[in-house]
């Protein structure tokens, strides 16, 4: 499991997950946690997947159609979206780094 994304993982949701986790293991806790949110503080949870970018009108989607747990659900989309911009930071230092200093200001 990719250490940078538990790192990142960890610290959007202000929680403490191992750093050697498999990606099974990351869904069910993640599932837990959320579960837990849906249940004592939806609130948090709401602002929690605004602040990841997580796509409302895509979470919906899955979860009407979806008969697995909303936990689950929110889990690998919030997994998914973490990887995607983890790509996008690397891609992104890629590009800046064929920048010169003077041009990138």
């Amino acid at each position: 499991m990719n250490k940078e994304l538990i790192t990142i993982i960890n610290k959007e949701l202000a929680i403490e997950l191992p750093e050697k986790i498999s990606l099974d293991e990351l869904k069910k806790d993640l599932s837990i946690f959320i579960n837990q949110l849906i249940q004592r503080d939806f609130h948090s949870l709401v602002a929690l997947l605004y602040r990841i970018d997580i796509s409302e009108p895509k979470l919906k989607q899955l979860l009407d159609q979806m008969d697995e747990n909303a936990g689950d659900i929110i889990a690998v989309m919030i997994i998914e979206r973490e990887l995607e911009k983890l790509q996008s930071r690397k891609e992104h230092n890629q590009k800046d780094g064929s920048v010169s200093e003077e041009e990138k200001w």
